[in-house]
């Protein structure tokens, strides 16, 4: 069996996809679809509390770890935050170190990044391991033995450019994304050439319409050629060069359709008095050929947007029935609160509704067909910051900036039908304020302060969603949000983390909790599960960190300092400190 090959059945991927020609790449979002959905199956509700600690493995960093470790063949690639260290540990013998790699990075790039020193993890394609860097060098390694390959600089950090986001490779191609949107980056969606390094193509996601590549005729939203200068003809003057809506967050792709898809950021500043107008295409859904760059469709989720909610949240890809049909799916749940489900291959809007009952900031969606102003937000001006004017504080917009929810990835599973969404339960009191652009300062221009909708005090919850029908199916509420990414298993369970440290597993039918565990420190990475020596494993990072737990991460006086760019909770301290462990979970050996 080919090497490619026997990654994908220990990750339970299964063969390779239609139109590819080879095995799938070993990716931290488990496949192309983003439905971190294994196929291993030995795991289930029957047994998984019988679950032990197998082994566990300290990466000796004490910030934010996100993201999931990664295994090919018989080797488990682990991440951890800035400096970005790399490790390569043997499953053969319980955790040895086969390699490590410690990148050399300015200490200065901790200082321009938003919301703690987080990084979302590795991919594997061709032998080589990819990562790009806080300080944005976006690096090859071999596979085998950890040496660098080549790099690249994909940014600048002396402009408050850096990166947390995980890579996607795609057949020759690496396709990166960039951070900065809180210091007015102009971001950018980047493919190199795996094999190299040479840069293949570049998007922005503001100004010309051959700078951002798309073609104002063939390029739609909502099935309507988006039309010349799209872009500049919605920010005052030139303040599109200053307007964020950075890529920081998830890629997925269609083999078939050859289309990469992944979610804008909030415009810069977070003052939207400053920047009249719907501030394309900030807080957009694109959709991206692959080979060339040229965007096929687009779509703007929150127009103007006046509460920082990025839109880079995962796009996850099914195929479903809608109206005794099949049609080729792309599900979202946004930070706005809304779960929307288009069509893929057209960008048709099907679906959006709240996923959080608490959401106040929008009354709907509106989804009329032919209205002129189907697909955009039925705004609530009394949650509205900046419409006023400046230095007005608003109270009670749902969710917070936080988000609904923020990029702990959501899992699907096509044996139930249902996504499971980890989410937050927050509000916040909003001010905008002037502020002036100065390259590589924060160009932020709003403070706020998170607190629990007045119905709670529960900030988080665990979901199950239908999103054909828009509808919460069953949901967990959690003390605190949920900051840890879902896994669904075709053994029935589904795996996430808390803030306070505990893996849980609940059944995928019900929501009944059916294991859980204390690990040492928050959980913020991703669950994942792996096949080896006949036995399927467990494993997920503990390290509190993230906007959620900043405070603890980076040892505050007061957690709950900080908590516009940053967020808190004071009480957290009650029951995590900082860490950074992988522990591995497994049934006992027979």
């Amino acid at each position: 069996m080919r090497r490619g090959a026997l990654t994908a059945l220990l990750l339970g991927l299964g063969p390779a996809l239609a139109g590819e020609s080879r095995p799938n790449p070993a990716l931290p979002t488990v496949d192309y679809a983003n439905t971190r959905f294994s196929g291993l199956d030995q795991i289930t509700p029957r047994n998984v509390g019988r679950m032990k600690v197998a082994w566990t493995f300290s990466t000796g960093v004490l910030r934010g770890h996100e993201g999931a470790p990664l295994v090919v063949g018989h080797i488990m690639y682990v991440h951890t935050p800035f400096p970005n260290i790399v490790y390569a540990l043997d499953l053969d013998q319980d955790g040895k170190i086969l390699w490590r790699y410690a990148p050399r990075q300015e200490a200065g790039v901790v200082a321009v990044m938003c919301c703690d020193t987080v990084h979302r993890g590795l991919a594997y394609e061709g032998g080589r391991i990819f990562l790009q860097l806080a300080g944005t060098r976006v690096v090859a390694l071999d596979a085998e033995t950890g040496r660098e390959l080549w790099s690249v600089q994909n940014g600048d950090p002396a402009r408050g450019e850096t990166n947390t986001a995980a890579v996607l490779p795609v057949r020759d191609k690496v396709i990166v994304g960039l951070s900065g949107g809180e210091y007015g980056a102009r971001c950018h969606v980047t493919a190199y050439d795996q094999a190299t390094g040479r840069r293949l193509w570049r998007a922005f996601a503001t100004g010309p319409d051959a700078e951002m590549l798309v073609d104002p005729e063939t390029t739609t939203e909502l099935g309507r050629p988006i039309g010349r200068d799209s872009s500049l003809k919605s920010w005052e003057g030139e303040q599109w060069k200053t307007g964020g809506a950075c890529a920081w967050g998830w890629f997925s792709y269609d083999p078939e359709l050859n289309l990469v898809y992944y979610g804008t950021g909030n415009p810069s500043t977070w003052n939207p008095a400053q920047r009249p107008g719907d501030n394309r295409w900030a807080m957009a859904i694109v959709a991206r050929d692959a080979e060339t760059g040229v965007a096929r469709w687009v779509y703007q989720m929150t127009p103007h947007d006046q509460w920082d909610y990025d839109g880079v949240n995962e796009m996850i890809l099914t195929e479903q029935e809608v109206g005794g049909r099949k049609r080729r799916l792309l599900t979202h749940f946004d930070r706005n609160g809304f779960g929307y489900t288009l069509d893929r291959e057209t960008g048709e809007l099907l679906v959006a509704e709240k996923f959080d009952p608490s959401v106040n900031w929008a009354k709907r969606i509106d989804l009329a067909r032919g209205s002129p102003t189907y697909g955009r937000p039925v705004v609530d001006e009394r949650y509205a910051p900046g419409t006023a004017g400046e230095d007005e504080t608003v109270t009670g917009i749902c969710p917070g900036a936080l988000g609904a929810k923020n990029q702990q990835p959501a899992a699907y599973s096509p044996r139930t039908g249902l996504f499971y969404v980890p989410t937050n339960h927050m509000c916040m009191d909003y001010e905008p304020f002037r502020v002036t652009y100065t390259p590589g300062q924060p160009y932020v221009g709003a403070t706020l302060t998170l607190h629990p909708p007045p119905d709670t005090d529960r900030t988080g919850a665990f979901i199950a969603w239908d999103n054909l029908s828009g509808r919460i199916r069953w949901s967990i509420p959690e003390p605190f949000s949920v900051w840890s990414g879902a896994l669904a298993t075709a053994g029935g369970v589904v795996f996430y983390g808390t803030l306070e440290g505990y893996l849980k597993a609940v059944d995928a039918e019900t929501g009944r909790e059916l294991y859980r565990f204390k690990t040492p420190s928050g959980i913020v990475g991703n669950v994942t599960t792996y096949m080896h020596g006949g036995r399927q494993y467990v494993a997920v990072l503990s390290g509190i960190g993230g906007w959620a737990g900043i405070g603890l991460a980076a040892g505050l006086t007061d957690p709950a300092e900080g908590s516009g760019a940053v967020g808190g909770y004071a009480a957290l301290s009650q029951y995590t400190a900082a860490g950074g462990q992988l522990t591995v979970f497994a049934l006992p050996e027979r």
